[in-house]
C-alpha cells in the first residue's frame, strides 16, 4: 500500500495496515518536520513530486522488500504540498514474523526512497527558502 498525498498522514491508520495476527514484529519510520536545519528557523517545508514516477519507484521499494525479507505487509505514504514543523512527511511500516526482518525492510525503505523516488524538498526559512537534495 502505497500513497503520495497532501492530506495530513495518519500514523496510526498505518500503522495499523500492517497488522496482522502473524506477524510478531513491526517497525515503523515517521519522518516529521522538524524546526531548524543548520543553524537556520525553518518555517516550513514543502515537497513536490513527479507523481506516476514517484508511484512507480515506491511499488519497486515494496516489490524489492517483499523480494529481501519475508515481510507480511508493507505501507509507504509521503506527503506532497505545505507540511508543517511537528508534521509527518512520510510514514513508513512494515511487519514481519520478526523484529530483525522488519527493522531492515523499514530501513531499507526510507534510504531507497530518499536515493530513488522523484519527491523533492524544499526548506522555508525566515529569510529565504533553499530546495535540498533528495541523498541523505
Amino acid at each position: 500500500m502505497i500513497k503520495i498525498t497532501n492530506e495530513v498522514l495518519d500514523r496510526d491508520a498505518i500503522i495499523s495496515a500492517v497488522e496482522v495476527d502473524s506477524a510478531g514484529g513491526i517497525c515503523s519510520f515517521i519522518g516529521t518536520v522538524r524546526n531548524a536545519t543548520n543553524n537556520k528557523k525553518v518555517q516550513r517545508l514543502e515537497f513536490e513530486a513527479y507523481e506516476t514516477m514517484a508511484l512507480k519507484e515506491l511499488q519497486k521499494i515494496v516489490d524489492d522488500i517483499k523480494q529481501k525479507w519475508p515481510v507480511k505487509m508493507v505501507v509507504i505514504h509521503h506527503r506532497t504540498g505545505l507540511v508543517n514543523i511537528g508534521e509527518d512527511a512520510v510514514v513508513i511500516a512494515v511487519s514481519s514474523a520478526h523484529r530483525k526482518e522488519a527493522f531492515a525492510a523499514c530501513q531499507y525503505a526510507i534510504d531507497t526512497l530518499k536515493q530513488t523516488v522523484p519527491i523533492w524538498k524544499k526548506e522555508v526559512f525566515e529569510d529565504g527558502e533553499e530546495w535540498v537534495s533528495a541523498h541523505p
